[in-house]
């Protein structure tokens, strides 16, 4: 019973494994897959909380970690 679930638990783990070739990308950059439906909403919404809280960032903005951007 255990060598069936192991055998399973590595099928599940190795079938969620999957290469993407470079012309496959668009698909996966499709407009539906964007979380906010109207970015400057989003943008006008956050500096708001930014101004009315006092305090900016931790907003999820990727960036080096240097501070620079």
């Amino acid at each position: 019973m255990l060598k069936v679930f192991v055998l399973l638990a590595l099928a599940i783990l190795f079938s969620s494994c999957a290469a993407v070739k470079p012309w496959e990308r668009e698909k996966l950059a499709d407009p539906i897959m964007i979380f906010n439906e109207n970015p400057i909403d989003a943008g006008i919404q956050e500096h708001f909380i930014e101004h009315r809280e006092g305090a900016a960032g931790a907003t999820g903005a990727q960036s080096g970690g240097c501070g620079c951007g």
